[in-house]
């Protein structure tokens, strides 16, 4: 039987908008390729400058080759190029895109420019902080999905905000960092206010980014559904409290793992012990990644110590006797402990990514979504 080949322009059509960050951008191309895999052409939408340093530092180009409903689109922040785009000048590009990105967005939109031969847009995932993403997605009638490539555990404590402040353990009064935080769910027994995102630790609730980030609860439940790079087994109690708002959970993590168990498919790969054991590393290695993400988001240290039992907590105390106790530790007194935590904890994640795992079945899930998605935007 002669193959069929379907035209590009009948499949549908995804943009994917990330949040213009290095290490958000690297996660949302796998997802993108994911989708490429699957039959769904994918617009990958990033700013100049983003685009720029893409294009000078990655191999994004050849990598994509192979995928033709594959385009590679950008868009002004409303910044100078000399602009650093972080640090404590963060909040100036969430501001500046607000205002000049999002007319230009819309007029991407409406003048057919994303179509490429490959029809128009039929659904968009974007970064959840972006919410004028989402205003022209309903001004325009398009669905849009959500996504947030930080950790569950502390996009929960995001969540969580207007109800610490209710509480009143924010803002914090007194400098006992250790002191229990009893308003965030599933978290009651072991939070403490130095797992809080460096932010909280303000004495006023008039920071930039409480004032950004208190408002996710409701801005993610605006969207049809929510994208997390986890897998159930790793932190359901935490996802149930983000289900209570966005009930729709997309949670397919991790992503670079689904990738290698789609691309060895895609070459018609045989499952051998070999293969297996590659997986379990890259399983491995995806979960080391929450213990380096840590540095940048205090509860996961928390987790790594507490819940999952992968790491050590050092608090805040980087002195060479703490150091070297913790590698003592680590390396020698309870290396095996770490080691069956590890293990255990990695064949979760095999088992999620496996036919009829939790990460399978919502990645098949989104999958059918999205065409779906697509059928009825082509027919109405």
């Amino acid at each position: 039987m002669p193959m069929q080949i379907v035209s590009s322009s009948t499949l549908p059509h995804v943009l994917i908008f990330p949040l213009p960050l290095q290490g958000t951008v690297n996660s949302m191309l796998k997802l993108a390729e994911l989708l490429c895999i699957s039959d769904i052409n994918v617009t990958f939408m990033v700013t100049d400058h983003i685009h720029s340093r893409l294009l000078r530092h990655s191999n994004v180009a050849s990598r994509f080759d192979k995928y033709p409903g594959f385009v590679l689109h950008s868009i002004s922040d409303g910044l100078p190029e000399e602009h650093p785009r972080s640090g404590s000048r963060y909040m100036e590009m969430f501001q500046s895109m607000k205002f000049n990105s999002k007319p230009l967005l819309k007029e991407r939109f409406t003048s057919g420019v994303l179509d490429h031969g490959r029809g128009p847009v039929t659904c968009i995932i974007a970064d959840g902080v972006m919410s004028f993403v989402c205003d022209v997605a309903n001004e325009i009638g398009i669905s849009i999905i959500y996504t947030r490539t930080l950790s569950p555990c502390c996009l929960s404590i995001f969540f969580s905000l207007p109800r610490l402040i209710e509480s009143g353990e924010l803002p914090f009064t007194g400098d006992d960092l250790d002191a229990p935080i009893k308003s965030v769910p599933a978290m009651e027994k072991f939070l403490r206010r130095r797992d809080l995102p460096n932010f909280c630790r303000s004495d006023t609730l008039l920071s930039p980014s409480i004032e950004l980030f208190k408002n996710e609860k409701q801005e993610n439940a605006r969207a049809q559904g929510l994208i997390l790079n986890t897998f159930d087994d790793l932190e359901g109690p935490v996802l149930d409290n983000i289900r209570a708002s966005c009930p729709n959970l997309y949670t397919i993590g991790p992503f670079h793992a689904h990738l290698k168990m789609k691309l060895a498919a895609k070459s018609c790969y045989t499952t051998s012990s070999n293969s297996l054991r590659r997986e379990d590393r890259s399983c491995m290695n995806w979960l080391d990644s929450q213990s380096y993400k840590s540095v940048i988001y205090q509860v996961n240290s928390r987790f790594v110590s507490e819940v999952w039992k992968l790491g050590l907590d050092m608090k805040d105390t980087c002195d060479r006797v703490t150091v070297e106790k913790m590698v003592k530790d680590l390396m020698f007194e309870r290396k095996n402990e770490f080691l069956k935590s590890a293990d255990r904890m990695a064949n979760l994640a095999k088992k999620s990514l496996d036919e009829g795992g939790s990460s399978y079945s919502n990645l098949e899930r989104l999958i059918d979504d999205i065409k779906t998605i697509g059928v009825v935007h082509k027919e109405g």
